[in-house]
């Protein structure tokens, strides 16, 4: 097992900033952020490839900044000009594993989430979850 443990979150204001993390003890292939509202599915926010490269659902890309430090193997997830609709749980994410493949993906569909969609790898391992609410 390679537990997750995220931290940070809040309230905040809207068009406030508020900074999560998320933490793993183990080896990592790729991690991921994850939100999900309220009566709504959960959707993905962003990642961290494989390969360090960054990928954004639209909705937040211009306002979240995704990073990860390897040498403490914790994710960050920076939010600025928050909205209320970012209010939610957010979760972090992890494919531990891997192989001859890019971690290209934050799709969720059928109750399931894919770090590659053609291939149909799934993120196998889940934090918590921290609460994030924006008011107006």
């Amino acid at each position: 097992q390679v537990p997750l443990v995220e931290s940070g979150g809040g309230s905040v204001q809207a068009g406030g900033s508020l900074r999560i993390s998320c933490m793993a003890t183990g080896y990592t292939f790729c991690m991921a952020w994850f939100r999900q509202a309220p009566g709504k599915e959960r959707e993905g926010v962003a990642n961290v490839d494989n390969d360090g490269n960054p990928n954004y659902a639209t909705s937040v890309k211009g306002r979240f900044t995704v990073s990860k430090d390897n040498a403490k193997n914790t994710l960050y997830l920076q939010m600025d000009n928050l909205k209320p609709e970012d209010t939610a749980m957010y979760y972090c994410a992890a494919h531990v594993g891997g192989g001859n493949w890019v971690c290209q993906d934050i799709h969720c569909a059928d109750g399931a989430c894919y770090a590659n969609v053609p291939l149909g790898v799934r993120y196998n391992r889940w934090g918590q979850g921290t609460q994030v609410t924006v008011t107006s």
